[in-house]
C-alpha cells in the first residue's frame, strides 16, 4: 500500500477534556479523528495504553467506532499517569501508524484520598464583624523539601475564590478557581504539575482568597451575602514524589497562618480595592517572618463532595488595547476597548505612594459618560492605591466586569493606548465552528453572538455578565444550546452544570428558574414549573447528544429529564394540556410593556403544552437510545396524546391557530404539533403572512425568535426568512448593529431610536439567547447539519437568498472538519464541501435534488433556478 494510502491518527481525546490532567473519571472514553484518502472506511482499531506497570494492548477490535469508544483496560487508579495510542486499519487490513501519546492523569478519586482540611482564618461570627474584617485574607506554610523530587501535584480547591503561589511563583493561569457551582452538593477541585515549582531545602506555599460566589453579595434587590456559609477556606494537598518512590504530603491544616494582604475588598459585583502599601514582600516565599500572623481553623467540609473539573478553566483568553482615548476632564479619561466583553482592565502607572486610580465600567455611553444605570446595584468599580516608585502594573483578581467602557480617573500611566488592556475571561473552550457569508452586516450579527456566548459562559451559562444578576438562567440556554454547541466544544462545562440543575431540582420535579439557585424576590423564589425554562432537562441534553454523540450524558440527566415531565403530567388537566400555573410565556415579545415581559401577545398556555409535548418527545427519543423500551412507549403514547390535545385545543380548522401569532406558528411547527402536511402548509404560510405584514420586523421573544426563521425556512418561504434577517428597522437583528452593538442584546430596543438606553429595569447589552438565530444561519443561509448524531451522518442544505452570493460554514466535529462553501454563480449554484474520515455526507439542493457525497473535500455545481423553487 503506498504512503498516501495509510490512514493517520491525530492525537486522540480523552471525554471532554481539553487538558486530560487532574480528571476524575477512572475509564475515560477515547476519541480520535482519522485523515484517509476518500473511501476509505475504518474496520478495526487498536488502542495502546503506557502505565507504570507496562504497555497493555487491546488488540485490534473490530468496530467503525472512533468517538467515546469505552475504556478497554484495567480503570485508572488515583493520581496515575499513562499514554495513550491508537491506530487503525481499513478492510484492506493495512495497518496506519501509531497516533501521537495522548497522556492521561487522574485526579483524587475517592474521598479517602483527601487528607488535607478545610482551613479558614480565625474571624468573628458574622453577625459581630465589620464589613472590614471581610478582607480577603493571605495563607503560608513552609516546608522543606529534599533534593529528589520525582513530581509534585497540587490538589486545591476553596469556600470562595483562591490564587495559590509556591515560592513566590503563581501556579497556573486559572481565573476565578474554582468556580460556581452547587456547592453544598459539589465543589470542584483543580489539579496542577507543580515540579518545577520546587527546590531543595526550604519551600513555601501562599493563597489569595476572596469571597466569590461563596459568601460574596450576589443576586439582584441589593443581593444576600453568606449564601453557602460565612467562612472563606482553603483546601490545599500538595504531594511530593520522590526517586525511591517515597511521598510527602503537605496539606492545608492548622499549622498554617494566616494574615491581610493588599486586597482592602473583593466583590464579583462590586470590584476590588487594592492598596499596594499593604504588599507584604515575600510573604509565599520561604523565610518570611509571619510571627505576626494568627492561627487558622479547621472547618468543615465533606471530602466526598469533591469533584474533578469536567470542563476547562475560567483564562484570560485575548487582551484588548483601546480604541479611543478621550480626556473628559483634568482627572478622567473615557477609555473605548471597541468591543463590549467580559474580563478585567489592567493598568501600568507610576506616581506617588498613596494615590489611588479607580476604574469605573459599563457598556454603553449616554450622553458621553459611563451609563451605569442598566448595571442596577452592580458597582464595578475598581480602585488601586500605588505603593510609589516603579512603574506597577494592576488588574484585580475576584472581580469581572462586562464592559465596553472605562472611566479611570486619577489616570497617572504613560501612554494610555499601552498602558491600559482590557483582558478578556471566559471558560476557555476550544473553538469549533465559524460561519462567515457576503454580507457584511450578517459577519457582524454573527461575531456578536460569538462574543455573546463568551462573555457569559464564565464557568456557567449566565444570563447577562455585567449587572446585578449573571445567573444561570435555565430558559436562555435551552433555546441558545445548538448554536452554543456548534460554535464551541461546551460540553464538558455545560454537563457540570447540568448534574447542578439535576441535584438542585425540587423533590416533586420543579426545575429552578436558574442555577445555581440563588434568593430571588417573591417572582422567582421559591421556583415554580415554567415552560421553556424547566424544559432545558429535557432538551439540552439531547442538543448536546446531537453534537457529540455522548449517550453518556444523556444517561446522567435522564432522571432529571423523566421527574420533570413526569411533574407536568401531573399538573396538566385530562386532556393534556398544561393550562394552569404561572408561566413567563414568549418572554420580551416586543409588544409586551416594558414593566411585564411576560406580557407577549401568544397565549401562555399554548407555549406551555407545546413545550410538554416537546419535552415529553425528547424523554422518549432518550429513553430509546438508552434501551428503555417501556420508557420509550410510554413517553412516546404520552406525546401523541398532548401533541392531539395541542392541536384540538389551539389550532383550528384548516390549520390557522388561536394566537395568530408569530411565535404560535413558529412553535407549532418546528414543534411538529400541527395534524396533518395540509395544515402545516397552511400555518407556514400564515406565518409569511405575518411576518411581511409585519414588515419583516421581529414580533417574537426568548420562545419564539429561534424558531421563526428556521419555521419559515421548513415550510419553504426562505424569501421571507432572509427578509426577516437582513430587516435594519427596530425590532429586528441588524437594528442593534446601527447603534454599534458589538454584541446582542437582551431587549430588541435595548438602545432606543433616538440613540438613549432603554428606560427599563432590566436592560442588558450582552445577552445571548436572541442571538440564537446563529443556528439558523449554520444550518440553512450556510446550509450544515448533523443528520445523526456526533455529525457521524452530515447533511449539506444551502438555501440561497436575500441577495447574499455566497457563505460558507466550518465546524469541528467529532470526526474531523466539516465544512461547506457555496456561491451562486449566474445561474449555477457551485458548492464546495468537506465530510471527515468515518462520516457519511450528502447534499439536499433547493430543488430536491441530493447528491451523496464521498469523503474529503468535493465541488459539485448545479443550476440554480432561484429561492423557494422546492
Amino acid at each position: 500500500m503506498s504512503a498516501e494510502r495509510i490512514p493517520a491518527v491525530a492525537l486522540p481525546t480523552a471525554e471532554h477534556h481539553r487538558e486530560p490532567f487532574g480528571i476524575g473519571e477512572s475509564s475515560p472514553r477515547i476519541s480520535w479523528k482519522t485523515t484517509a484518502p476518500a473511501g476509505w472506511t475504518q474496520h478495526a482499531y487498536e488502542i495502546e495504553a503506557t502505565r507504570a506497570d507496562g504497555t497493555h494492548r487491546t488488540g485490534w477490535v473490530t468496530s467503525r467506532d472512533s468517538v467515546l469508544v469505552p475504556w478497554p483496560l484495567r480503570p485508572l487508579t488515583s493520581r496515575e499517569a499513562c499514554e495513550v495510542r491508537v491506530r487503525v486499519r481499513g478492510t484492506d487490513q493495512a495497518a496506519g501508524g501509531w497516533s501521537p501519546p495522548l497522556r492521561i492523569e487522574t485526579g483524587l478519586l475517592t474521598p479517602t484520598d483527601w487528607t488535607a482540611r478545610a482551613i479558614s482564618p480565625h474571624e468573628p461570627h458574622h453577625s459581630e464583624r465589620p464589613d472590614a474584617e471581610r478582607r480577603p485574607p493571605l495563607l503560608r506554610k513552609e516546608f522543606t523539601v529534599a533534593a529528589d523530587v520525582e513530581r509534585a501535584r497540587l490538589y486545591v480547591t476553596a469556600h470562595g475564590l483562591y490564587e495559590i503561589e509556591i515560592n513566590g511563583r503563581r501556579v497556573g493561569d486559572h481565573a476565578l478557581a474554582p468556580g460556581w457551582t452547587s456547592y453544598h452538593h459539589r465543589l470542584r477541585y483543580q489539579t496542577h504539575d507543580v515540579t518545577d515549582h520546587l527546590r531543595a531545602g526550604a519551600n513555601a506555599l501562599g493563597a489569595w482568597l476572596a469571597d466569590g460566589w461563596y459568601r460574596g453579595r450576589l443576586g439582584f434587590g441589593g443581593g444576600n451575602t453568606d449564601l453557602y456559609g460565612d467562612r472563606v477556606a482553603l483546601i490545599a494537598q500538595l504531594e511530593i514524589v520522590h526517586r525511591d518512590g517515597t511521598v510527602t504530603v503537605v496539606g492545608t491544616d492548622t499549622s498554617w497562618r494566616t494574615g491581610q494582604g493588599p486586597i482592602l475588598a473583593s466583590g464579583l459585583l462590586d470590584g476590588e480595592t487594592y492598596d499596594a502599601r499593604e504588599e507584604q514582600p515575600g510573604w509565599s516565599s520561604p523565610g518570611f517572618d509571619d510571627g505576626d500572623w494568627s492561627p487558622v481553623d479547621l472547618v468543615d467540609r465533606d471530602p466526598a463532595t469533591l469533584v474533578a473539573p469536567t470542563g476547562p478553566p475560567v483564562r484570560c483568553t485575548q487582551e484588548i488595547t483601546p480604541v479611543l482615548v478621550t480626556a473628559l476632564d483634568a482627572d478622567r479619561l473615557l477609555v473605548d476597548f471597541g468591543q463590549n466583553l467580559v474580563g478585567r482592565v489592567r493598568i501600568t502607572v507610576s506616581g506617588p505612594a498613596g494615590h489611588t486610580v479607580v476604574i469605573r465600567h459599563a457598556e454603553v455611553l449616554q450622553d458621553g459618560e459611563l451609563c451605569v444605570r442598566p448595571l442596577r446595584d452592580a458597582v464595578s468599580t475598581d480602585r488601586y492605591t500605588l505603593r510609589g516608585g516603579a512603574p506597577e502594573t494592576w488588574e484585580p483578581r475576584f472581580t469581572i466586569h462586562g464592559f465596553r467602557y472605562a472611566e479611570i480617573t486619577g489616570w497617572c500611566g504613560g501612554d494610555p493606548g499601552r498602558d491600559i488592556v482590557a483582558r478578556v475571561h471566559h471558560t476557555d473552550m476550544a473553538r469549533t465552528g465559524w460561519f462567515e457569508c457576503s454580507d457584511e452586516q450578517v459577519n457582524r450579527l454573527h461575531e456578536n453572538v460569538v462574543w455573546s456566548l463568551r462573555g457569559n459562559f464564565v464557568d456557567l451559562p449566565t444570563d447577562c455578565p455585567q449587572r446585578d444578576e449573571r445567573l444561570g438562567w435555565t430558559g436562555d440556554i435551552q433555546v441558545f444550546a445548538p448554536t452554543a454547541a456548534f460554535l464551541y466544544d461546551c460540553h464538558g462545562m455545560l454537563a457540570s452544570w447540568l448534574r447542578d440543575v439535576a441535584v438542585e431540582q425540587h423533590d416533586d420535579g420543579t426545575v429552578p428558574w436558574y442555577v445555581p439557585s440563588i434568593p430571588g424576590g417573591e417572582q422567582w423564589t421559591p421556583a415554580r414549573p415554567g415552560a421553556g425554562w424547566g424544559d432545558v432537562v429535557a432538551l439540552t441534553p439531547w442538543e448536546l447528544y446531537r453534537a457529540s454523540g455522548d449517550t453518556a450524558l444523556l444517561a446522567a440527566q435522564y432522571e432529571s429529564a423523566r421527574r420533570w415531565v413526569d411533574l407536568i403530567t401531573e399538573l396538566a388537566d385530562e386532556s393534556g394540556l398544561w393550562n394552569r400555573g404561572y408561566q413567563l410565556g414568549d418572554w420580551l415579545d416586543p409588544f409586551a410593556p416594558p414593566d411585564d415581559p411576560g406580557a407577549g401577545r401568544t397565549d401562555r398556555h399554548l407555549i406551555a403544552t407545546a413545550y410538554y409535548a416537546w419535552s415529553l418527545r425528547h424523554v422518549a427519543w432518550t429513553a430509546d437510545v438508552l434501551g428503555r423500551a417501556d420508557d420509550r412507549d410510554r413517553y412516546g403514547e404520552l406525546a401523541r396524546r398532548v401533541r392531539q390535545a395541542f392541536a384540538d385545543a389551539y389550532v383550528l380548522p384548516g390549520g390557522l391557530m388561536t394566537s395568530d401569532t408569530q411565535t404560535a406558528y413558529a412553535v407549532a411547527l418546528q414543534f411538529d404539533l400541527l395534524p396533518d402536511e395540509a395544515a402545516r402548509a397552511v400555518a407556514g404560510r400564515r406565518l409569511a403572512e405575518l411576518v411581511e405584514g409585519g414588515g419583516h420586523t421581529i414580533q417574537t421573544g426568548f420562545i419564539g425568535t429561534p424558531l421563526v426563521a428556521p419555521a419559515l425556512s421548513t415550510t419553504h418561504h426562505d424569501d421571507t426568512a432572509y427578509a426577516l434577517l437582513l430587516q435594519q428597522e427596530c425590532p429586528s437583528w441588524l437594528y442593534a448593529l446601527k447603534h454599534d452593538a458589538t454584541t446582542i442584546w437582551e431587549r430588541w430596543d435595548s438602545m432606543l431610536p433616538d440613540g438613549t438606553v432603554n428606560p427599563g429595569e432590566m436592560t442588558s447589552f450582552n445577552h445571548y439567547a436572541l442571538g440564537a438565530v446563529a443556528q439558523w444561519l449554520h444550518s440553512t443561509v450556510a446550509g450544515i447539519d448533523a443528520s445523526t448524531p456526533g455529525y457521524r451522518d452530515i447533511v449539506f442544505r444551502p438555501r440561497p437568498g436575500g441577495g447574499i452570493t455566497w457563505a460558507s460554514a466550518a465546524h469541528e466535529s467529532p470526526y474531523g472538519r466539516v465544512a461547506i462553501r457555496w456561491e451562486l454563480r449566474e445561474t449555477d449554484l457551485t458548492v464546495e464541501t468537506t465530510v471527515p474520515t468515518g462520516a457519511t455526507g450528502r447534499i439536499e439542493w433547493p430543488d430536491g435534488g441530493v447528491s451523496t457525497l464521498p469523503t474529503g473535500t468535493t465541488t459539485t455545481r448545479r443550476p440554480y433556478p432561484g429561492p423557494d423553487s422546492h
